[in-house]
């Protein structure tokens, strides 16, 4: 699988409040909720990102409250992957739940930059940045993580069962 697209880069602890403010709480509506996706921490992240493009972020991603529309905002702006130094478990499992693929990787974070365009090539437990030609692992489990990710998330893939 090749995954191509702009990085966008953010840093350590950001919480699902930073992700998608409460103050939207009253939206019900998850195309309209995603325009305020990262608002807080990027007021043009909205305006900027396009369907593929990859965010790339540090420790503890998607800490705070267990706010399961936080990943559906990110899936729904077109991020097509979060590569993460580490992810807080909630969060983590809400990602895949919905079929958004999710990889933690401690050691991407350094191979990139914010804007850069980059081409990801993944194969089993190993993903490949393209552009610096440095291999990645990706945790034992991916394997079967990627089969929901693929199946568009936890219902469809056990309704496939």
């Amino acid at each position: 699988m090749i995954l191509k697209g702009n990085i966008f880069k953010y840093g350590d602890n950001i919480n699902t409040d930073l992700i998608i403010p409460g103050r939207y709480g009253n939206i019900i509506c998850n195309d309209e909720l995603a325009k305020h996706c990262l608002e807080d921490l990027d007021s043009s992240f909205v305006e900027k990102v396009k369907l593929g493009d990859i965010l790339v972020v540090g420790n503890n991603f998607g800490c705070g409250s267990s706010r399961e529309v936080a990943p559906i905002v990110i899936q729904k702006c077109g991020i097509s992957c979060i590569i993460g130094k580490s992810f807080a478990r909630i969060f983590f499992r809400n990602a895949i739940n919905i079929g958004l693929r999710i990889i933690q990787s401690p050691d991407f974070f350094d191979d990139v930059e914010d804007g850069e365009s980059t081409e990801i090539e993944i194969e089993n437990d190993v993903f490949v940045n393209t552009v610096t030609q440095n291999k990645f692992q990706i945790d034992a489990t991916y394997p079967l993580l990627n089969e929901i990710i693929t199946a568009g998330g936890l219902i469809n893939y056990l309704n496939n069962q």
